[in-house]
């Protein structure tokens, strides 16, 4: 808790609110983390700036309002089940149950017996009854990933439980109605599957009803600095682990990646990093892992500059705040100065202040006492330049960041 004693200065109350607004963070962070847990997911835990990513999830929110079939395709790691959980949580059935079941990973010879269920005696080594995967969703959503390696068997059988709304059991006598939504994804063209011989036609366009492709991290890059810093503030809460940010070199590195793993392998290299690191910042070597990659050509100046990031929720240091978002601060090459314009004129003193001023906070990783003084200027005189930036536009300045 924090409090403030009448009359505060303005220093005083920036670091109030600060204090506030990263204990919010977090708070959201650790939220996102339960509802994970609790499969109580929605769109606002998405976490994307994307264009690509955007178009997906709009059609995903009008999605989540009916109880039409969706069909999620994309590469491993895209992040099928978080939408297909989002799905679930923003719709109406929300407070029933989400179960999801991996085909790739049943054995033939028990397919039937885990999507529909058992009765008891059915089968050798059947000694109980079990119900199966859709009654037990029933009211619910039933989550079927890897829709494309399910048997041709259990195509049929799927096919006519979705036709009929109702399930019988292996062995059983009647059967039993059920009401679920189904949501199935694969990694496959499950077209080419069709017409491959692998999948039934009749049973694809019963789930091709409403599809939607997930674009992989490669195709939506800019959302790379976002979901390095949220992984970093989840795993570092987590393991209790004091790290402050990630490099400008790493960022950038780590943006240009092609990471054939998509979301997965970026989350596992985070968690990797955090744990084994020895340093208060994340850097490049910090992510041997990955930085071997191939890296993917800039094709612009956003993803050409070094990028950091503010210090972890639960860090002594305050993140810089500007909305509810931790800026992107550039850092200049190499601590060089431009001193033209591209038409050779000599640039505003202005500009050249509040440049070196960004390039200051950049390299000192936000402590803004550290700053005023290599700077030679009152931290007085240091935010009020800040916020003469922000007022003048430059999206960088504004805000303080550190109280040291």
């Amino acid at each position: 808790q924090d409090f403030v004693v009448k009359p505060a200065g303005i220093e005083r109350l920036q670091v109030s609110l600060r204090n506030a607004l990263n204990a919010s963070a977090l708070k959201g962070e650790l939220q996102r983390i339960r509802h994970s847990r609790e499969g109580r997911l929605t769109f606002a835990d998405i976490i994307t700036r994307s264009e690509n990513m955007t178009g997906v999830v709009h059609i995903a929110q009008k999605a989540a309002a009916s109880t039409i079939a969706v069909l999620i395709e994309g590469e491993s790691g895209v992040g099928k089940e978080l939408f297909a959980r989002a799905i679930h949580g923003s719709s109406e059935r929300k407070s029933k149950p989400f179960v999801a079941v991996n085909c790739g990973a049943i054995p033939d010879n028990l397919v039937e017996s885990i999507l529909f269920g058992h009765e008891k005696g059915a089968f050798t080594g059947a000694t109980d009854r079990h119900t199966g995967k859709f009654v037990e969703a029933s009211g619910g959503t039933l989550f079927l990933d890897e829709i494309s390696e399910l048997p041709l068997a259990a195509q049929v059988k799927l096919l006519r439980a979705l036709q009929e709304g109702a399930v019988e059991a292996v062995g059983g006598r009647k059967p039993v109605k059920v009401d679920v939504r189904i949501i199935s994804a694969t990694n496959r063209k499950l077209l080419d599957r069709v017409k491959s011989g692998h999948f039934r036609e009749d049973l694809f366009y019963r789930l091709h009803v409403l599809p939607l492709t997930i674009p992989p991290l490669r195709m939506r890059r800019e959302d790379i600095p976002h979901l390095l810093r949220h992984f970093l503030a989840r795993f570092c809460a987590e393991e209790n682990r004091p790290i402050t940010g990630i490099s400008g070199e790493a960022m950038a590195h780590l943006s240009q990646l092609e990471w054939p793993g998509n979301i997965r392998q970026l989350e596992n290299a985070v968690y990797r990093a955090v744990v084994m690191s020895d340093h208060d910042q994340l850097g490049l070597e910090d992510f041997l892992q990955v930085a071997g990659q191939s890296a993917a050509t800039p094709t612009n100046s956003e993803h050409s500059e070094p990028l950091i990031v503010a210090p972890a929720f639960h860090s002594t240091v305050p993140a810089m705040i500007s909305g509810s978002d931790i800026p992107i601060v550039p850092q200049p090459s190499a601590g060089t100065l431009v001193m033209l314009t591209n038409a050779g004129e000599i640039r505003a003193l202005e500009e050249l202040e509040s440049e070196i001023i960004r390039f200051a906070i950049s390299h000192y990783r936000g402590q803004m006492s550290e700053v005023a003084r290599r700077l030679k200027i009152g931290r007085s005189t240091l935010y009020r330049k800040l916020d003469e930036g922000a007022a003048a536009g430059d999206p960088s300045a504004g805000g303080a960041a550190d109280v040291r």
